[in-house]
């Protein structure tokens, strides 16, 4: 599949991410809106937010970084369509967050990671760092850890 990632720089482009974000997280999984949206989502610079096209310039998948310490990047508000799961499109949002973050310097990312994702972001060199799974929006997650 061809895909075009996107570093977010208008409002148009972030709505786009948004509205994944809403259809995966808020309609799907049921995670209240005013949980889902922050001050990171204010603007394209709010924070380092990321969109993956379709080759039909449909919005298919958004995600976020952020630093989270002066060290330690943090991926957030990773979603991909239900219909484009399972094709690699995680797998290459996350792919470009990391380069981003890479060529910033930044020699970590964290995340926190939904359980069920766990063994997936495994697969992409992440160990799980937290002690016991935590509930976010009631969602059972772990913080997990890839030294880049």
């Amino acid at each position: 599949m061809v895909v075009e990632i996107i570093k977010v720089k208008t409002d148009e482009q972030l709505q786009e991410g948004l509205s994944v974000r809403i259809a995966v997280f808020v309609e799907e999984q049921n995670v209240p809106r005013d949980l889902e949206m922050d001050e990171f989502d204010a603007s394209p610079q709010a924070c380092r937010h990321f969109v993956v096209r379709n080759d039909l310039g449909e919005t298919i998948a958004a995600a976020r970084w952020r630093m989270y310490d002066g060290l330690t990047a943090k991926l957030q508000r990773i979603a991909v369509l239900k219909s484009y799961r399972g094709k690699g499109i995680g797998r290459i949002i996350i792919d470009a967050m990391e380069a981003d973050i890479r060529e910033g310097g930044v020699p970590a990312v964290i995340l926190d990671a939904q359980t069920q994702a766990e063994a997936f972001y495994r697969k992409l060199g992440y160990e799980t760092i937290s002690s016991e799974p935590f509930l976010d929006a009631g969602i059972w997650h772990v913080r997990m850890r890839k030294q880049l």
